[in-house]
């Protein structure tokens, strides 16, 4: 905590904003009733030299009456954002920094007094989030931009926790996530035999409720050693039970940081899923991953993903899932980001015909705009090839093309109890050998989120 302290109180001295010549107009009144004709600068200028010699009785009158300058709003917003800090009442200073970054994303100075704002009142995460971006304005002078790095690598090594929430609804065009065709192609003694599908076996539509909870502990047990714990939840509730489906999981390790800016770590998992209010599969394996910052617009991951599966539905799908994935990601600005990567899962399973190895690729771009607007892009494209044929369907092993598509909107600078608005779509796609795999689906999501 004294290494915290110590670094934020060398940024504080460091962002302190000259105010040479504006303490005489402070002084000029001395009788008991006096008068000043100060222009909209010299009114800014007096009420921060007041704010930052500690005489904040004083200074309110003056921030309030800035506020009545139409040009003057982002004055008046930070200056009261200072005025509320000084004061201790750090939850007002960070609306007012939020207020202006929503108008304006490409404000530095003001996203770092909103990261100190935010590390005093124990939001960690949040801060972190606010520095990185910070981090990434080249006009940022160098001791500035060392000491925000100083920062973060506290706030990392000793981040507690971390808790986001989101509630909504989401119409869905296929819940029992069904076949596209409507009819197949079956093999009878050789002969190709067409067959309509029964209606039950086609994609179904449907609006349902949505949410998901997702957090982690992180506590520093020894030097550059962290224990970690994560854990997710997610489900779908639709009229009935038939199509309902909920997810859990959990992971716990450790994490060590071999380098300033790099760490390692492996973790326990176990997952189950329950699919119309049966239990389907549990899961039990491990994950190792590895991160670097390679500067302040770029970083990598890789991790390695492995569990065995219990399928309860089905003892052909028993077996290991194993899977590898590299990430890059760039910020392209000072708030928006682009990424990409690449994949392969391979599935060793009891069945021969249900084992596959995939390959693929992805993609994404986002970040923030003005007026508190949040974006996301992201994408996949994949091919998977399966080690053996289902006679009754082809003599050939089946094939895929699979290809899922994201685009999600928000806006925090809307907040309802802290929950903000957020609508997403998604879309995904088999292209299969097999006319019976072949699969649409399209979903949407409305959502309340919130991010502590």
């Amino acid at each position: 905590m004294i290494a915290m302290r110590a670094a934020l109180a060398f940024l504080a001295a460091l962002l302190v904003p000259a105010t040479a010549g504006a303490q005489a107009l402070i002084d000029q009144c001395t009788a008991e009733t006096c008068k000043a004709r100060l222009t909209p600068d010299q009114l800014a200028g007096e009420a921060q030299t007041l704010i930052l010699a500690g005489r904040y009785d004083e200074a309110r009158p003056l921030v309030a009456a800035l506020f009545q300058v139409p040009d003057k709003k982002f004055e008046a917003r930070f200056l009261s954002g200072m005025l509320a800090a000084g004061m201790g009442d750090h939850a007002t200073a960070a609306e007012f920094y939020k207020e202006i970054l929503s108008d304006d994303p490409g404000q530095t100075r003001v996203r770092l007094e909103l990261g100190r704002e935010l590390l005093a009142m124990g939001h960690t995460a949040s801060a972190d989030k606010q520095f990185k971006i910070a981090a990434q304005d080249d006009d940022l002078p160098e001791d500035v931009a060392r000491t925000i790095r100083s920062v973060r690598d506290v706030i990392r090594a000793r981040r507690a926790w971390r808790l986001d929430i989101d509630l909504g609804f989401a119409p869905d065009s296929n819940i029992n996530n069904a076949t596209a065709s409507d009819t197949v192609t079956i093999l009878w003694g050789g002969i190709p035999l067409p067959l309509t599908l029964d209606q039950r076996a086609k994609a179904r539509s449907g609006t349902g409720q949505t949410g998901s909870i997702s957090g982690g502990v992180r506590m520093p047990v020894a030097d550059k050693v962290s224990a970690i714990v994560d854990f997710d939840l997610a489900g779908n509730n639709y009229s009935g039970s038939s199509y309902d489906d909920y997810q859990v999981q959990a992971a716990g390790g450790v994490e060590f940081r071999v380098l300033p800016n790099a760490s390692v770590s492996i973790q326990g998992v176990g997952a189950q899923r329950w699919y119309g209010g049966q239990v389907v599969s549990r899961q039990t394996g491990a994950k190792a991953g590895f991160q670097v910052r390679l500067s302040d617009r770029d970083q990598m991951g890789v991790q390695i993903d492995s569990r065995r599966t219990d399928a309860l539905f089905d003892p052909s799908y028993d077996g290991w899932q194993t899977g590898a994935y590299i990430t890059y990601e760039r910020a392209i600005a000072k708030s928006l980001v682009i990424s990409g990567g690449g994949f392969v899962r391979r599935d060793s399973l009891k069945a021969e015909a249900y084992s596959n190895t995939e390959i693929g690729a992805i993609a994404g771009f986002g970040g923030e705009l003005p007026l508190g607007i949040t974006f996301g892009l992201s994408g996949s494209v994949s091919r998977a090839k399966f080690d053996a044929a289902i006679p009754l369907f082809s003599y050939d092993p089946r094939q895929d093309w699979r290809y899922t598509g994201r685009a999600t909107l928000g806006n925090r600078g809307w907040r309802l109890l802290g929950f903000s608005p957020q609508i997403s779509a998604s879309y995904s796609r088999i292209d299969s050998s097999i006319d019976y795999y072949r699969n649409d689906r399209l979903r949407f999501r409305f959502a309340l989120a919130r991010y502590f």
